[in-house]
């Protein structure tokens, strides 16, 4: 599990692409290495991933194509920041959100601004997944812990608003990118299964109702 506290961005030393995999090596600082297994766990770009080898200042993950397809990650090439969580351990001060690291879908930029005190991000998500997400619910983006700020209904698709503080900004990939790119959002889980229980109850309670 993560918190969604981004603890900083780490650049991508070399990709290597292969027909289902793509295998990156990122650049690590010693306290992000400290104690970093193989087999570990670590949020990139919001998504779970498993260290799959170590050396000096670097750990390499592998994407399968299920997760090409479902995040961001392919994205991935040499040089570019992606955002970095180790896992957290249960002594852990939660400052943002429980999250799981499995993404739920891509959401698509429409409007951004990075400067300013009103810095914000708004993007557009699928219907099936904007039922899952309120204002003022959490969100994972990227892997960052957000609250979203504003909802604009859309026939297209909803478009969601989050505003970004200055740490934020500087301590995740936000300000690289553009209208048109493609973040990572996981929902929050509980909202999920209230959502999902809400659904079930009301469609057995109007199918026992046409039945009587």
């Amino acid at each position: 599990m993560f918190t969604g506290i981004v603890q900083t961005t780490a650049p991508v030393l070399r990709a290597t692409r292969g027909n289902e995999v793509l295998t990156f090596a990122l650049g690590m600082t010693p306290t992000l290495l400290d104690d970093l297994k193989i087999g570990a766990s670590v949020a990139i770009e919001g998504c779970c991933l498993s260290v799959t080898s170590m050396g000096e200042g670097y750990a390499t993950f592998d994407a399968m194509l299920a997760t090409l397809e479902r995040t961001n990650l392919a994205r991935i090439a040499d040089g570019v920041s992606v955002n970095v969580e180790r896992s957290m351990k249960p002594t852990d001060e939660n400052g943002g959100h429980m999250v799981s690291g499995h993404v739920s879908t891509t959401a698509q930029i429409t409007a951004l601004e990075t400067e300013g005190p009103k810095a914000r991000i708004s993007f557009r998500v699928a219907p099936e997944w904007a039922k899952y997400i309120f204002v003022r619910g959490f969100l994972a983006v990227n892997g960052c812990s957000l609250t979203v700020g504003d909802v604009q209904e859309d026939p297209a698709g909803d478009i969601f608003t989050v505003y970004l503080i200055p740490e934020t900004l500087r301590s995740t990939t936000f300000g690289t990118y553009k209208v048109g790119d493609y973040l990572n959002i996981e929902v929050e889980h509980q909202t999920m299964i209230t959502v999902e229980v809400m659904e079930r109850t009301l469609t057995r309670l109007l199918r026992d109702k046409t039945l009587a």
